[in-house]
């Protein structure tokens, strides 16, 4: 078994990966991507949101970095942030929701651990999508749910995204 490499956020912080690499206590943690049913669910959900931004009042990003802690810094598919909060090349302050695609290669525990780190940093919604299923999970400080009804939802009620919007 090989044993990770230890770097600074410093060093995280001024080195260039590609794709972006998630930094997790010291370590550079690669993310699952690269696919085309990701890479299309990305964009749709990324079109969906961009489209109605004035009316949330929200800034949609992709693959933004997020600093969940101080030794840990994610990278979300798919992240909206509040149109008036605090201008961030960075994410410190906690986005509105963070949005998850699973890839074929993903864990549940390394997705359960980010999820974690969303909803400790503050993020009110963290949102978990599977494009092979068509399923898609909303995780908040009370615990997880399918969005059974083909509706995911957030705290904020006028946060919603109908799956079939994605699904057709």
């Amino acid at each position: 078994m090989q044993s990770a490499t230890m770097i600074s956020v410093s060093e995280y912080l001024s080195t260039t990966y590609e794709p972006d690499r998630e930094y997790v206590d010291g370590e550079v943690v690669e993310r699952n991507l690269g696919e085309k049913n990701h890479s299309r669910l990305q964009a749709l959900i990324t079109g969906y949101f961009l489209a109605r931004e004035d009316k949330l009042g929200t800034i949609v990003l992709t693959e933004q970095r997020v600093q969940v802690s101080a030794t840990r810094f994610r990278v979300p598919d798919v992240c909206l942030i509040l149109a008036d909060a605090p201008d961030e090349e960075i994410i410190v302050h906690a986005p509105v929701l963070c949005i998850e695609i699973l890839s074929k290669d993903d864990l549940m525990s390394r997705t359960h651990e980010k999820i974690a780190d969303y909803l400790t940093m503050g993020v009110p919604d963290v949102w978990v999508i599977d494009p092979r299923t068509r399923c898609g999970y909303r995780y908040t400080s009370e615990g997880m749910r399918e969005a059974q009804d083909g509706v995911m939802r957030c705290s904020n009620a006028d946060l919603l995204l109908p799956l079939s919007e994605l699904f057709g």
